[in-house]
């Protein structure tokens, strides 16, 4: 029996082994569509999240043919292209970006890999500066706790940076009902406002503060999915997390969560390929 047991347990490991080797391989694209009284036309956006330097061919070529193929007004990066780590490949993220820069406008929300990097000099260097001197060459120039306009469509894009104890594991770092005021000022409430806010574990507290839209990414869809119960584990340690990987509603606000582009520390997808987000803002009626 036990020798049973074991067999079938040894098969189901290299089973799911050979399932995360494909699923760390590929991604798919995922579509939502969202409807506002605010919007003034409709307009596309593509949204981007958790790459950790991973790259879907050479030079990226699979994800920039299915970005062109998509052709969006703009592309919102939810943070953490990079990864916080001494010898980071952190080129592989830049070059991604500037193969799009020429092509869309490109809104970059901090992930708290870019945070690290940045506030921890002492360990990570200058990969920092560099990255982000890479990026104002491009044109790019990430979204720090403010708030850009859209005339066009009538959309308000705003990008949040939270601290490292908003990320902390196992527990969540309480947030006072006024922190968001206080650090992004009051949402742009006659425009369709948009909240690129990289952890979903605070929706409701976005909500609260006025988000129509809020994309976010950080939980890598669970890092395993299982039927029902969808994604198995958080990186701060959760299992099976209320916000693992879709589309989320609170009041009059929807969080589009993605599943992300790539691994860290881990290198396991199963049953959860990497995730390209196209999101349609369209007026209502």
């Amino acid at each position: 029996m036990w020798e049973a047991i074991a067999i079938c347990a040894g098969a189901a490991a290299v089973l799911c082994l050979l399932i995360s080797a494909w699923d760390c391989s590929r991604f798919v694209t995922v579509e939502y569509e969202i409807e506002s009284d605010k919007v003034l036309k409709p307009c596309t956006f593509v949204l981007l999240s958790d790459l950790h330097n991973k790259s879907y061919g050479k030079d990226h070529q699979k994800l920039t043919e299915q970005i062109d193929r998509i052709s969006p007004d703009a592309v919102l990066a939810a943070g953490d292209m990079l990864t916080a780590e001494r010898q980071s490949d952190w080129q592989k993220a830049l070059s991604l970006l500037q193969k799009l820069a020429p092509r869309y406008r490109i809104y970059y929300g901090m992930g708290n890999h870019e945070t690290y990097l940045k506030t921890h000099t002492e360990k990570y260097g200058d990969i920092y500066s560099r990255y982000a001197a890479g990026l104002r060459e491009a044109g790019i120039e990430p979204l720090v706790n403010e708030n850009v306009y859209l005339p066009e469509y009538n959309v308000s894009v705003c990008g949040l940076e939270l601290p490292k104890k908003y990320y902390r594991k196992f527990v969540k770092y309480p947030m006072a009902a006024e922190y968001l005021t206080g650090l992004l000022g009051e949402p742009a409430a006659a425009s369709c406002q948009i909240l690129i806010a990289h952890t979903p574990q605070y929706f409701e507290e976005y909500a609260a503060w006025g988000a129509d839209v809020v994309v976010s990414g950080h939980v890598h869809g669970g890092i395993m999915r299982l039927p029902v119960l969808g994604g198995v584990l958080s990186p701060n340690m959760t299992l099976f997390p209320k916000y693992d990987g879709g589309a989320f509603r609170r009041g009059k606000s929807v969080m589009i969560l993605s599943r992300g582009l790539g691994t860290h520390t881990v290198p396991v997808r199963v049953f959860n390929p990497g995730e390209l987000v196209v999101l349609r803002l369209k007026p209502r009626g």
